[in-house]
């Protein structure tokens, strides 16, 4: 006898209500009648499942510490997976009759949950809304975790174009709804979301099966039950399909059907854990035939076992004899390796009387005429450690950090055999130094790549925007990662610097040596009638324009930039000082040889000194003005070229430039105009030629030195720079003193007083 009573009820009903013990299906003309498949087939995997919660409950009525003093019973309703069915039994055990034929829909069947249950395989989240279900409780996750979890799982192998098939029921549809959820929030996009339930029509199914066919994605995430993904694998199975991988809910996933009408590898999914029940096997195979015809379930179960009669002969079928072994028997019912359904059965069952244990019981004994209302019950809660394992090749785990709750550890076989991951994109990945741009009017996973912009880089896969890359730095050829621009000066080691070196240095030495030359014939009547005084500040003023031209050379610096502008602007302006004081001299000579001329002694050698000395201040004012206003300073031109770098000396100010040079050009304008003038003086050797020459030789090196100095570009600038101190140089060196040293060292006949002064019809050079 029962001191106390309990209900227990296993039956399935939309994910609310668990698996039947009988698949029972009426085919009507326009459905699929799967061949192979018996219209009522007993499921011994639910069979098990059943004789689990009977195996749990003998188990608590044999414990003295839980519910001492009373005995739970039990009662097995078989719902032959109708839902239909599992509604109108279970309205009477409540004792309700008179059920609508709209019963099946989970809203209506809130009247149900003002009693309490414990379901093991109800995973729909909309169930876990306690205001329309208060005492609903389960022992198996949501389907909210396995949303999540399949969105990550189809992250982790990078399939970013999937397809989506669902039963059309709360299950599939409330399932979908949170992967699809899920999948957006991972950037996957999916192509075709299609739902079919098994009693459709069939033309349903067939467009289901077409869109798969001719869609492009190949991976399809199917939330399903196990009787709808049999009636569509069957239908695919009717024409040619391509290689897909299919990624199946808990629904499907580990049903034997199932994996018998797959006929090729590769499927994966997510399933309950498995966890082994102590004693649970021993109770299953406890079996006799006097005991199996107890029960008729036990009955059928040892009849469709052994294909024998318990009763006698039936249908053809020989009798039981006895000897059959149960052990001997190799399918789900006694399969117990790691029972999945059957552990969530058996955590229930203990969930209940757990429950009623702590509402009627203290310590010792418990309260049989105790009332209670079941939302006065514990609410169960799954653990996150653990669940929704990874069949055999991984597992996830929700409690886990973001981004690590996959975890794989075993070498998957994919669709066809393949060890090798299948892809399923709309659109390959774009690789780094491109972007991707959303191809108009489809999802963000179709898109086009497009290279990055000049100057700019992506360094990422799939990158949605290109970044510029800093000021000085500039993209390498792939254009996915900036390095620094080079940074282009005229240095020592260039070719050109060396090629001008070597002519700035030769120019020095034959200054020099000029010098010398002077210096040993300065008694002779050539050196001294062309002011030896000046001649020689004259080399000495080139010696330093050869020289400072060197200072342009290398990297631009605070001092070097200073020098070399200031000393280019002071050295010039003596140069052309002196050069302005021998036409002067010129000039003051012819002047005095006229009668009655003293023009001589207001142009004698001190006034010749201070002119130079005044002009040259004038520019070493000019000069010490800029470096005290706006001096030059070392400058990375980054405008002139995208790619590289210019080191130069900014001028600082620009009228302190322009200060300098046009001092130099109106010294060298004033100096030419003078040596113009006495250019026809009868003298045999007369200076103001040369001159002339020279200066005709200076200015028309630095006009053409502006436009050339102006679109030169990086350290050819510099160049130029040189080269015009280097042209206008050797040009007043060698049309000043080339003459008089020919004379001198190879012409000494002609280096005499008499011949200097000859007439113009006499001899000359």
């Amino acid at each position: 006898k029962c001191d106390f009573s309990f209900i227990f009820c296993i039956f399935e009903c939309q994910c609310t209500l668990n698996d039947s013990v009988h698949y029972h299906r009426i085919y009507e003309m326009n459905r699929i009648y799967l061949s192979g498949v018996p219209s009522s087939h007993m499921s011994f995997r639910e069979l098990r499942n059943a004789r689990a919660m009977e195996f749990a409950i003998h188990e608590i009525n044999n414990r003295t510490d839980l519910l001492p003093g009373i005995t739970l019973g039990f009662q097995i309703h078989d719902s032959c997976s109708e839902v239909l069915m599992a509604v109108k039994v279970a309205f009477q055990m409540l004792g309700l009759f008179g059920i609508p034929q709209q019963a099946f829909k989970i809203p209506f069947l809130s009247i149900l949950y003002t009693e309490l249950q414990v379901s093991h395989f109800a995973t729909c989240a909309c169930l876990s809304d306690k205001r329309q279900y208060p005492t609903f409780f389960r022992t198996i996750p949501s389907d909210h975790h396995q949303a999540a979890a399949l969105a990550k799982l189809v992250k982790h192998f990078g399939w970013t174009w999937i397809g989506a098939v669902r039963s059309d029921t709360d299950y599939g549809n409330n399932g979908m709804a949170s992967f699809l959820k899920a999948a957006q929030e991972e950037g996957i996009c999916v192509e075709y979301s299609e739902s079919y339930y098994r009693t459709q029509p069939r033309s349903k199914l067939e467009r289901v099966a077409n869109v798969i066919r001719t869609s492009t994605a190949r991976v399809i995430v199917a939330f399903l039950h196990s009787w709808d993904m049999l009636f569509l694998w069957q239908e695919l199975l009717r024409k040619p399909l391509p290689p897909l991988q299919w990624i199946g809910s808990e629904g499907w996933i580990i049903q034997s059907d199932i994996k018998r009408c797959i006929g090729c590898g590769g499927v994966i999914g997510f399933s309950i854990p498995g966890s082994v029940i102590p004693g649970l096997r021993e109770f299953l195979l406890d079996l006799s035939p006097a005991q199996a015809l107890k029960s008729p379930l036990l009955t059928e179960f040892w009849e469709s076992s052994f294909s024998c009669s318990l009763k006698g002969s039936s249908g053809g079928a020989r009798k039981c004899n006895g000897s059959e072994d149960i052990r001997a028997l190799q399918n789900t019912y006694t399969d117990t390796s790691q029972p999945r359904e059957s552990n969530l059965v058996y955590k229930a069952t203990y969930a209940i009387a757990h429950a009623i244990h702590g509402v009627i019981c203290n310590d010792t004994q418990c309260d049989k005429s105790a009332k209670f209302t079941p939302w006065q019950l514990i609410n169960w809660q799954v653990n996150k450690d653990g669940y929704l394992n990874f069949v055999s090749v991984g597992h996830y785990d929700s409690s886990r950090p973001r981004g690590q709750e996959l975890s794989l550890n075993g070498v998957i076989i994919w669709v066809g055999g393949q060890t090798q991951v299948p892809r399923s994109v709309c659109s390959e990945s774009c690789p780094p130094g491109t972007r991707k741009a959303v191809q108009k009017g489809k999802p963000v996973c179709c898109f086009d790549c497009i290279p990055c912009a000049e100057g700019e880089i992506s360094n990422k896969t799939d990158s949605l925007n290109c970044m510029p890359c800093p000021p000085e730095f500039w993209p390498n050829t792939q254009q996915d990662i900036c390095l620094p621009k080079p940074v282009e000066f005229l240095s020592w080691d260039d070719t050109l610097s060396i090629i001008l070196t070597v002519f700035s240095i030769a120019g020095a030495i034959v200054a020099v040596s000029v010098a010398a030359v002077f210096y040993k014939h300065r008694a002779s009547p050539i050196v001294r009638a062309n002011n030896s005084e000046l001649s020689f500040l004259l080399l000495f003023s080139l010696t330093l324009c050869f020289l400072c031209s060197l200072t342009f050379i290398g990297q631009p610096s605070d001092w070097s930039c200073m020098l070399r502008h200031t000393a280019f602007g002071i050295t010039f302006v003596l140069c052309i000082s002196c050069v302005l004081g021998k036409t002067i001299v010129v000039l003051m000579a012819f002047r005095a040889t006229l009668p009655g001329s003293n023009a001589m002694k207001w142009f004698g050698p001190p006034q010749q000194r201070l002119s130079v000395l005044t002009f040259t201040l004038i520019q070493v004012l000019i000069c010490t003005l800029w470096l005290a206003i706006s001096p030059p300073l070392p400058f990375k031109n980054l405008k002139q070229y995208k790619e590289r770098i210019i080191l130069e000396c900014a001028l600082g100010s620009a009228i302190g430039f322009w200060a300098v040079l046009g001092y130099i050009g109106f010294l060298a304008l004033l100096c030419f105009i003078l040596a113009f003038l006495a250019r026809k003086l009868p003298d045999n050797f007369n200076e103001a030629k040369f001159i002339t020459f020279s200066m005709l030789i200076f200015c028309a090196v630095w006009v053409t030195f502006i436009p050339a100095y102006v679109s030169s570009p990086g350290k050819f600038t510099v160049a130029v720079e040189i080269f015009a101190i280097l042209a206008s140089s050797f040009g007043l060196f060698i049309s000043i003193f080339a003459p008089k040293c020919f004379i001198i060292m190879f012409r000494p006949e002609q280096n005499t007083k008499k011949h200097l002064m000859g007439k113009a019809t006499s001899k000359s050079l």
